[in-house]
């Protein structure tokens, strides 16, 4: 029965098209509940009276545990009461028990933020709870979105690191437009997955010593070279050879030396000893 313009409730007919197709035009929260809960009758009346206080820019449908239990099984529904909140055909959020209505305003605000804003946010808020196929969703979904927001896809690239897909994380930033891998926001991480990346793929130390000495100019080689001795923590020596790749060929891959020296500045600190030493070098040699 509909209890008003905004509040429906949910049969085994209606669900994918009441909650998974409206999802796609804006947020729909499914109240899951059973008659024998008493929690669920404190918390039903502060939902439909949020659904009336923001006017249709949510949706909110009631969902007896009891009657459907195929659908609270289907979405992992083990207690009462539960709010799921679906955003484009998925569940983007959960609260668990009859929580304070700002719990409730602070996720709805989120979603009515504007849809490349929720979409971050929500994803941001995914990966930290440790949902990262629905946070890496929300990300690329954002950052389709909104692709002027540099911030999107320097989270989705630290979320792909961080689950161990450094490849596809460095594909993402190679191709942004070469302003905006430029982007304070940008260089520095992008330096630093190339880095990481290189690292895991190059040959072994001796054979790239071996190139370097049979030609001194292999910038690849010094380049390679340099991540590997950073990953082993030889922050002087990897920086030798960056130095020297921005002294020779600021066109090498988009003048990868110098910003990958800027990285590493900003990762040592601007005290630090090989910080001050390199900057004042990089600086001599550009100038």
């Amino acid at each position: 029965m509909t209890l008003s313009p905004y509040v429906f409730d949910a049969s085994a007919e209606n669900f994918n098209r009441l909650v998974l197709e409206n999802s796609h035009k804006g947020p729909v929260l499914v109240h899951f509940w059973t008659p024998k809960a008493g929690p669920c009758f404190i918390l039903m009346p502060r939902l439909v009276k949020l659904a009336a206080e923001y006017g249709g820019k949510f949706l909110l449908v009631m969902l007896n545990a009891d009657e459907l239990p195929e659908l609270a099984r289907r979405f992992s529904v083990n207690s009462v009461p539960t709010v799921k909140f679906f955003w484009r055909g998925e569940v983007a959020h959960t609260i668990h028990g009859a929580d304070p209505d700002s719990s409730f305003r602070e996720v709805l605000d989120r979603f009515i933020a504007g849809d490349a804003h929720r979409a971050h946010a929500l994803g941001v808020a995914a990966w930290q709870s440790g949902n990262t196929q629905q946070a890496r969703m929300l990300l690329a979904n954002a950052a389709m979105a909104e692709p002027d927001n540099l911030a999107i896809p320097r989270d989705l690239a630290k979320l792909l690191w961080a689950e161990g897909d450094g490849e596809q994380a460095l594909k993402l930033l190679d191709s942004l437009p070469p302003e905006a891998r430029a982007d304070d926001m940008i260089a520095p991480l992008h330096a630093h997955l190339n880095l990481a990346e290189t690292a895991r793929l190059a040959p072994p130390l001796t054979e790239l010593e071996t190139r370097i000495a049979r030609d001194p100019g292999d910038l690849d080689a010094h380049y390679q070279r340099a991540a590997v001795l950073l990953a082993a923590d030889d922050f002087s020596g990897a920086m030798d050879d960056l130095l020297l790749i921005a002294r020779t060929d600021r066109r090498y891959r988009h003048d990868l030396g110098r910003t990958s020296l800027l990285a590493l500045f900003d990762l040592l600190g601007a005290a630090h000893p090989l910080t001050r030493q390199y900057r004042q070098a990089l600086s001599e040699s550009l100038h």
